[in-house]
């Protein structure tokens, strides 16, 4: 009996387009995980480390070196939380508000380009499709 995958390399095919699509963006400069660090700083504004590992679930070594990146090139810039000094608050810089502004908008358009203005539901959908995804990874990754 052959099992045929379907989801997992359709998904795995659309996020490899969406790497070459940023690595398409003129001067932009920043690897995918950079690129979704800065748009979602410029949507969201200032943010925990922690809030951006739920976000992203990268590894927390993953997410330190591509703010330890960003941080070096000035895009982003640490400072302790005023309400919880152990939390690390991370904050564009004015360059990083740029490039992140502009990230952040050939993202939503090629959303729109795919969802277009009118299909918030398929959107939807592909969104809880995806943290079904992510639920049920975690269930068999944090078990182990």
């Amino acid at each position: 009996m052959n099992k045929r995958l379907l989801a997992i390399p359709a998904l795995h095919r659309a996020t490899h387009a969406v790497g070459l699509y940023i690595a398409s963006l003129r001067d932009a400069g920043v690897t995918q995980a950079e690129a979704h660090v800065l748009a979602f700083l410029h949507e969201r504004g200032s943010s925990t480390i922690g809030t951006l590992h739920d976000a992203f679930g990268h590894r927390r070594s993953t997410l330190t070196s591509v703010l330890d990146r960003l941080e070096k090139r000035r895009l982003l810039s640490r400072t302790s939380d005023a309400d919880d000094r152990r939390a690390v608050m991370l904050k564009l810089t004015k360059s990083g508000e740029t490039l992140g502004a502009r990230v952040h908008e050939a993202l939503y358009s090629l959303e729109q380009r795919v969802f277009g203005k009118n299909s918030g539901a398929d959107a939807a959908t592909f969104e809880r499709l995806c943290e079904a995804l992510v639920k049920q990874s975690r269930l068999r990754y944090k078990s182990v």
